[in-house]
């Protein structure tokens, strides 16, 4: 059953595929609560939803690798449910694991493992106990194939996909959907230089919500990318480590 969501939370909500997703439920008529770090960006665009769309948008910034302003959002979601969680903040420390410091790479999987995982645990009881919502978790194309170059976040955009499928199955029938959204490269930004690999923000965030909302487990955007999935699968590990070196070295780069 396709669901319309009339409340929801989302993450990393002040620029990027994050403020598409606001604005796209904005325009669906659902009433908001956007998060991030950068209180700033996010009042000016909760002011433009309101006056835009006409709908209630509440502003909640926090860090979400800080544990007493993570736990805010954790009680917001628990004390006043929403309908849909959409867990978008991520982050990704480039460049080789060697090299970086230890501190990047624990601060990584806490805000795209340890972060996505307690927020998930703090809305999806309510919402079984409801029979309704959802959670669509921004993962990444590069959680199915090595990641030289960015090995911290392609583990843990894998954990996010298993753990979003995994999820899925545990709560079918319930009237709640989980979905992993993996996007390719992604134009998070309107300056990003121009690509015919690189999405549209807009049309990732589209094609996630659509997802949730029809109960998928799983959304690659772009027909490049749905095209590509079936070849990580089977191609030998090897050829894909090899694939995936040519494109670090060609310099694409994206989500």
């Amino acid at each position: 059953m396709r669901q319309a969501y009339r409340t929801a939370l989302v993450t990393g909500a002040s620029s990027g595929i994050g403020e598409s997703f606001a604005r796209l439920l904005a325009g669906r008529g659902a009433d908001l609560v956007i998060v991030a770090r950068r209180a700033g960006r996010l009042d000016g665009l909760a002011r433009e939803l309101v006056e835009r769309y006409r709908v209630a948008v509440e502003v909640l910034a926090a860090d979400l690798t800080d544990p007493v302003q993570r736990g805010e959002v954790e009680r917001r979601l628990r004390a006043d449910p929403v309908e849909l969680l959409v867990n978008n903040a991520g982050h990704g420390a480039f460049g080789a694991f060697a090299e970086l410091p230890l501190d990047d790479h624990l601060a990584e999987i806490e805000l795209n493992v340890g972060a996505l995982v307690r927020l998930t645990h703090a809305a999806v009881p309510g919402m079984v106990e409801r029979g309704r919502g959802g959670v669509l978790n921004v993962a990444s194309m590069a959680g199915f194939a090595p990641s030289p170059g960015s090995a911290t976040y392609g583990a843990t955009k894998a954990y996010v996909i298993s753990f979003s499928e995994s999820l899925h199955s545990e709560v079918a029938g319930t009237g709640v959907h989980v979905t992993a959204l993996c996007p390719g490269f992604t134009r998070t930004r309107d300056d990003a230089p121009s690509n015919p690999l690189w999405l549209r923000r807009e049309a990732v965030a589209r094609a996630g919500l659509e997802a949730v909302a029809a109960g998928r487990a799983l959304c690659v955007p772009g027909a490049q990318y749905k095209a590509a999935l079936p070849a990580l699968k089977l191609m030998p590990r090897p050829l894909v480590r090899a694939a995936v070196n040519r494109v670090r070295q060609q310099g694409a780069g994206g989500r």
